[in-house]
C-alpha cells in the first residue's frame, strides 16, 4: 500500500465524523505525509491521476489565468461551479511562483526565505485555496519542498496537490530529496467513504463525487 493509500486507510479507521456546509466528513487533524522520489513513483504508478490536465492547470495558475473558460478549453471542468471568473483563488497566488522559482535557480541559496504564502483569511473568494504555504529549501544540494494545507479532500484534492508540488519541484534545477505535506484537516466526504474502500481494495475505475 503506497503512502497515499495509507493516509486514506487511516482516515477510514481512525477518523472522526464532522458536519459542514458541504456535507458530513470523516477527518483527521494535523497529519503529515513525507514523500521521497521513490514514494512519488509508487503513488503515480499505483493511482490514476489526470496528469495532463493537472499539468495544464498548474501552467494556467502560474500564468495568473482567472477565466474559467480557459480551463474548460484545456479539458478542465471542475471549476465550472465557480462561475466565469476565479476570484482570489489559486491563480492569484500561483502567479507568484515563476519569479520565485527563477530566483531559486539563479541564487541557489539555502535560506528559508523561499516561502510562498497562498490565501488570506477573510478575503472574498469563490474557491479559497486549500494550500496555504509552500516552502522550498536546499539541503546538501538537494531540494526539500514543504507545504501546509489548511484543508485537504483526501479523494480529489490531495492527489492533485501532490502532483502539483511534484511539478513545481521539477522546475527547480536540483535533485528532489523530499516533499512533505502538513495537513491541518484531511478528510473523506461521507458520500465517498464506500468508494474509498473500493479504491484501496484494488478497484481502479472508482469515480469520486465533488462536494462544493
Amino acid at each position: 500500500m503506497n503512502k497515499y493509500y495509507m493516509i486514506l486507510d487511516k482516515i477510514l479507521v481512525l477518523g472522526k465524523m464532522q458536519g459542514n456546509k458541504k456535507g458530513n466528513i470523516r477527518y483527521l487533524l494535523n497529519e503529515q505525509l513525507v514523500l521521497t522520489p521513490a514514494d512519488l513513483l509508487d503513488i503515480f504508478e499505483g493511482h490514476s491521476i489526470a496528469r495532463k490536465k493537472l499539468k495544464n492547470e498548474l501552467q494556467l495558475f502560474m500564468q495568473g489565468e482567472r477565466c474559467v473558460e480557459k480551463y474548460r478549453e484545456a479539458g478542465i471542468n471542475w471549476w465550472d461551479y465557480c462561475g466565469a471568473i476565479l476570484v482570489n483563488s489559486y491563480p492569484s497566488y500561483f502567479e507568484k511562483l515563476p519569479p520565485l522559482l527563477a530566483k531559486i535557480n539563479r541564487e541557489k541559496r539555502n535560506s528559508k526565505n523561499y516561502v510562498l504564502h497562498l490565501g488570506a483569511t477573510g478575503v472574498e473568494s469563490n474557491q479559497a485555496p486549500c494550500l496555504s504555504l509552500v516552502q522550498f529549501q536546499i539541503d546538501d544540494s538537494e531540494l526539500v519542498v514543504s507545504a501546509y494545507q489548511r484543508s485537504s479532500d483526501a479523494n480529489l484534492g490531495l492527489p492533485a496537490d501532490i502532483y502539483h508540488l511534484y511539478l513545481m519541484s521539477r522546475q527547480v534545477e536540483l535533485p528532489l530529496k523530499s516533499i512533505t505535506l502538513n495537513l491541518g484537516n484531511v478528510h473523506i466526504y461521507e458520500n465517498n467513504i464506500e468508494k474509498t474502500r473500493s479504491l484501496i481494495s484494488g478497484e481502479e475505475t472508482v469515480k469520486f463525487d465533488l462536494n462544493v
